[in-house]
């Protein structure tokens, strides 16, 4: 058993989204990722495409975010001490809840997208792999 640290959330947030963000640019569409598109909106001035460089930015605070909010939560859940499976476990489940609140929430309300099911199946897997990988570095226990 290893205890879950907000070091290793941080770590793992930016290892998983790495990862993450990898698979994406070598499955995805080619089309700007969902960050790219709420910063031209809402922030930016221009087309989705030119804002690339800062939605992936934006990413990938966010995936770093995210796991370090994983790592606060589960020792608050009583889970401080886990073992390797249970932490990908627990990783898997949470990429899902990623996925359903991003789906849900930013795509369909904030972005007002309404994505083909080829799209969200890709943005499900995305944010599965990143469950996993943020899952395995918390488990690990190295930090």
């Amino acid at each position: 058993m290893v205890e879950i640290t907000v070091l290793g959330g941080l770590v793992g947030g930016i290892v998983a989204t790495i990862v993450m963000t990898v698979f994406m640019m070598a499955l995805g569409d080619d089309s700007p990722p969902p960050t790219a598109l709420f910063w031209s909106k809402y922030v930016g001035d221009g087309a989705p495409s030119e804002s690339m460089m800062t939605g992936m930015v934006l990413h990938i605070f966010y995936g770093i975010a995210a796991g370090v909010a994983l790592a606060v939560i589960l020792p608050l859940a009583g889970f401080g001490n886990i073992e390797l499976v249970v932490a990908i476990a627990f990783g898997v489940g949470y990429g899902f809840v990623l996925f359903v609140f991003a789906a849900a929430f930013w795509m369909n309300v904030v972005l007002a997208l309404d994505p083909e099911p080829k799209q969200v199946g890709s943005f499900l897997t995305f944010h599965l792999i990143y469950g996993v990988v943020l899952g395995a570095v918390l488990g690990a226990g190295f930090f």
